[in-house]
């Protein structure tokens, strides 16, 4: 009896230029992935960079999910605001609005919806802001996935109200022992390096768990892997890992 090869989505965050300022290469990072994360305002993002990514990614089959952040342009999305869950929920409502006008002016659509920075980390814990997203995906039709991380509090109430979940994890930052990112503050909480990446974006793909930072194994169910395009050397290490998942004879395809 043959075993099923494993599948594994490979995102990218993606589009986080403004006006003329830009970052990363998205055209390079486009031939790495399946599912391209495109900031819509929030962190980072406009019309100009919208309809870019949109336009790249159908050109290259690579599917959509809204990249939805905190307003918080200057902070670059990673500072936690105490918003209140209805002007979250039209925040949201707004962002992802955006990328679908703009992806369907390039023939393409906008397939989830995937939180940004702080307001991703806040969703594992914060009950108000949880339902708060939950609620947009809902008036927004019910029909966009959800990407969030495992054990987040938004799974379960995204669940709940019958939103399809796609459970998230990341090959170049490191976990704490709970699971929960390592704060971007603290030391090596970035991973650069090609040989290290791509051997816990193997862990991930093959064995559904990764090493924490004491050594200790936690276990992370994932139907997607991300790689952000905002790191160093970012294209080298989509790369470096998009070859050593399919060498190990992971199936790359788009989860959403």
């Amino acid at each position: 009896m043959t075993t099923a090869a494993p599948v594994l989505d490979l995102n990218a965050d993606l589009g986080e230029g403004f006006g003329d300022w830009s970052m990363g290469d998205d055209a390079a990072m486009l031939e790495m992935v399946t599912t391209a994360n495109v900031a819509c305002g929030g962190h980072a993002g406009d019309g100009g960079t919208m309809r870019a990514a949109a336009r790249e990614a159908a050109a290259r089959d690579v599917a959509l999910t809204a990249h939805v952040a905190y307003p918080d342009l200057s902070g670059f999305g990673r500072r936690f605001l105490d918003i209140a869950p209805a002007d979250l929920t039209d925040l949201v409502i707004v962002q992802v609005g955006g990328l679908q006008a703009m992806a369907a002016a390039e023939g393409t659509t906008v397939r989830g919806v995937k939180p940004h920075g702080a307001l991703y980390n806040a969703l594992a814990r914060h009950e108000g802001q949880a339902g708060a997203v939950v609620r947009a995906l809902r008036e927004l039709g019910g029909q966009l996935s959800l990407v969030a991380a495992p054990g987040a509090v938004v799974v379960d109430r995204a669940r709940e109200a019958g939103i399809d979940v796609v459970l998230e994890g990341f090959a170049d930052r490191a976990y704490l022992p709970d699971g929960t990112l390592t704060p971007r503050t603290r030391p090596g909480a970035v991973l650069t390096d090609p040989e290290a990446v791509t051997a816990q974006a193997l862990s991930i793909a093959t064995e559904q768990r990764v090493r924490a930072t004491d050594g200790t194994w936690v276990d992370l169910p994932a139907r997607t892997l991300c790689l952000h395009g905002d790191t160093p050397g970012a294209v080298d290490l989509a790369r470096a890992v998009r070859s050593g998942l399919q060498a190990a004879g992971v199936r790359l395809e788009a989860a959403l």
